[in-house]
């Protein structure tokens, strides 16, 4: 099986995409098709999403962090068991950093690489014709990009309806679905975006409300029919990062969450197995691993309970006496030896680094990162550069004395400082790694 894909973007964050693809999936799946779905940009919670509205697992592309090679290899390890792969975009169509001609991670690089149409959700909340216009320029403003269908969403009214599509008909895209305007589909969200998927109780009766949505308001098979196969060049696949051990103990529950598909299938590619437990459940790693991995997640939701978890903390420095342990964003906040929640209470961490962090006093750390090691770790050794990203709102309030992990410059290539912490056996930074530079 090889199936065709598309992409759903739209012309601004906000604008329904999560919503659009969602409702699809959904459909598609009730339909009995095999579809799989992939994410652009650096995204945890969309492809978890995803995963439980297809029963397959999703997939983050990078036209910046990742490599042609592990694109393309990613790409085609999706399409290849798959009736139709739905790429969801990030942000705008064209929104993403300035650099190289198709590494910007933007989603119209994607697009234009594997040659997939591309199905624009626009919010036409208070306009009308000037729908119209918007379309015309995404429509033209990249040859190598093309818009094969538009879905208008948040339609107010018939009356609404009919004048924004008699403006498009002159731009010859076919309208392939108006959305009214329905809260009752809408995601709670919180301050990184949707509330998990695992935190739903709900979920199978939303995707449900979804796929009928779908199915009333959009032409579904008109969708499936602009699908593709994608374009796959022949670059070599690199930029795969090694697995930190063969047998890695990772932290999985509500408190951490997140460690990329691809990172996973990578390692498991290279012979690593991966074993779970749970810090809330005051579970600690397995003594049988060779290294620990704690990702990132919502540690500062759970502060006071991660705090209690005795068990959990003492069995972590044991590990951490012979073997590497690493923490990415949440996971270093829990190495640390303080956070201070967002009612301003400080909890003991583990301190098995010396810095201490805040969500009290909230600030936003977003964008790409691309890593230079100036410590030896599991991401490489001195000297190494990864590409990743940050996105978090605490902040570290006491710096410590461990060694700097890492030099980091933004997207752009500018300084912007050092970055976690090494001391001993143990790593840890608010960088998250997505691949080899």
């Amino acid at each position: 099986m090889s199936g065709g894909g598309l992409v759903v973007a739209a012309h601004k964050s906000g604008a329904g995409k999560t919503t659009l693809t969602l409702a699809l999936l959904a459909a598609l799946k009730r339909r009995g098709l095999a579809v799989h779905a992939a994410k652009a940009g650096p995204d945890y919670i969309d492809p978890a999403f995803h995963e439980r509205a297809t029963g397959h697992g999703s997939v983050n592309l990078d036209s910046w962090a990742m490599p042609p090679g592990l694109l393309n290899a990613l790409m085609s390890g999706a399409t290849s068991e798959a009736d139709i792969v739905v790429v969801e975009g990030v942000m705008g169509l064209f929104d993403g950093i300035a650099g190289a001609a198709g590494r910007t991670g933007a989603t119209a690089d994607l697009a234009a690489r594997f040659g997939l149409p591309v199905v624009l959700v626009i919010d036409v909340t208070s306009q009308a014709q000037s729908a119209a216009a918007l379309l015309r320029g995404f429509a033209t403003h990249d040859p190598a990009v093309q818009i094969a269908g538009v879905v208008l969403n948040r339609v107010a009214s018939e009356r609404h309806a009919k004048l924004v599509s008699r403006a498009i008909e002159a731009l010859r895209i076919p309208i392939l679905g108006m959305l009214p305007r329905d809260k009752t589909v809408t995601l709670p969200e919180r301050h990184l975006g949707l509330v998990q998927a695992g935190e739903h109780d709900d979920l199978d009766d939303r995707f449900a409300a979804l796929a009928a949505l779908a199915e009333a308001h959009l032409d579904v098979d008109a969708v499936l029919a602009l699908a593709r196969p994608p374009l796959l060049q022949s670059d070599a696949v690199s930029g795969r990062l090694a697995p930190p051990g063969m047998r890695i103990a990772v932290a999985q529950d509500a408190a951490f969450t997140f460690l990329y598909p691809h990172l996973v299938q990578g390692w498991r590619d290279q012979g690593a197995t991966l074993v779970p437990f749970s810090p809330l459940a005051d579970e600690g790693p397995d003594p049988g691993c060779d290294s620990c991995w704690l990702p990132g997640g919502y540690p500062e939701l759970h502060a006071g309970r991660i705090a209690a978890a005795s068990g959990f903390t003492c069995k972590l420095a044991a590990f951490a006496e012979t073997r590497p342990v690493h923490g990415e964003c949440g996971g270093y906040m829990v190495l640390g030896k303080g956070l201070v929640d967002a009612d301003g209470v400080r909890h003991a961490m583990t301190g098995l680094l010396s810095h201490a962090t805040s969500f009290a006093d909230r600030k936003m750390h977003l964008g790409y990162r691309e890593a230079k090691l100036l410590e030896p770790s599991v991401l490489g050794g001195i000297g190494a550069r990864v590409r990743g990203h940050e996105y978090h709102y605490a902040r570290v309030i006491e710096p410590g004395d461990d060694a700097p992990l890492a030099a980091l410059a933004d997207g752009e290539g500018t300084p912007i400082g050092s970055s976690g912490g090494r001391r001993g056996t143990v790593t840890g930074t608010f960088f998250h790694a997505i691949a080899a530079a």
